[in-house]
């Protein structure tokens, strides 16, 4: 199968609010007042865990008949720790993302319980967002322009 190339992008307006694009959608992000946000939207580390806990659910939604799973009800509470004295360059041995990451899948499903655990462990090898936070190389450029 060929190699789907996802684009988005993302336009800063102002301060630390942000407008991202992928295909006809658009999101706003945002920081916390305490941070120097607005308060408008949501910040990129919350949207991050945001989109681990959607593709989870996709891939719940969308392999259940597979396993024989009748999916009645579906969600995914995330949690991750992060020390803004990385980012911020406070502290310069202190990882700049998420140290862990922790979530916890609520099924609601009258099935056997070994086909959820078949779509359970399912999910947790097959979601996209997850195997890319395992570890994907990450690789950029940059341009200026007057």
């Amino acid at each position: 199968m060929a190699v789907n190339t996802v684009k988005a992008k993302a336009d800063w307006k102002s301060g630390t609010l942000v407008e991202c694009a992928a295909r006809n959608f658009k999101v706003t992000v945002d920081e916390p007042i305490s941070d120097g946000g607005t308060d408008t939207a949501m910040n990129p580390v919350e949207l991050l865990l945001c989109a681990l806990g959607g593709c989870m659910s996709i891939v719940a939604s969308s392999f259940a008949p597979k396993f024989n799973v009748d999916l009645k009800g579906f969600s995914v509470e995330l949690e991750g720790d992060i020390d803004p004295d990385g980012f911020t360059g406070k502290n310069p041995n202190v990882r700049k993302g998420f140290s862990e990451i922790r979530y916890k899948m609520h099924i609601v499903s009258d099935s056997p319980k070994e086909n959820i655990d078949r779509l359970y462990k399912f999910i947790e090898t097959h979601c996209p967002v997850k195997d890319t936070l395992a570890g994907v190389p990450v690789v950029g450029t940059y341009e200026v322009k007057a």
